[in-house]
């Protein structure tokens, strides 16, 4: 028997497709896409989800279907968390520049 309970008999090899679909939500997860874009990831783990079900049900067109719809939402979810990553660092550089311009126009004033 598999870890799950299921007979291993019952259960088939996933898809490249649903394989890509797990390691795309799994980068966004790195990415701290559950911080930056909640809602993308949350709809990608949900693709996912029902892209497995459908493997599971033998339903091969709906299983690809919803495993290249959850690849792709997950990408959306890891690219605006590194837009968001990125925008934050750009911000705190501008901080640090005009942090930086005060004080060298405070020292030249003396």
């Amino acid at each position: 028997m598999a870890v799950s309970g299921t007979p291993v008999f019952a259960q088939s090899a996933p898809t490249p497709e649903l394989e890509a679909a797990v390691q795309a939500v799994q980068r966004a997860d790195q990415a701290d896409a559950d911080q930056y874009a909640p809602d993308a990831l949350a709809i990608a783990r949900q693709a996912l989800a029902q892209a497995q079900a459908a493997h599971a049900s033998r339903d091969k067109r709906t299983a690809l279907d919803l495993a290249q719809r959850a690849a792709v939402d997950a990408d959306l979810a890891r690219a605006r968390s590194l837009e968001a990553v990125a925008a934050a660092e750009v911000a705190q550089r501008r901080a640090e520049i005009a942090d930086l311009q005060r004080q060298l126009g405070t020292e030249g004033g003396r």
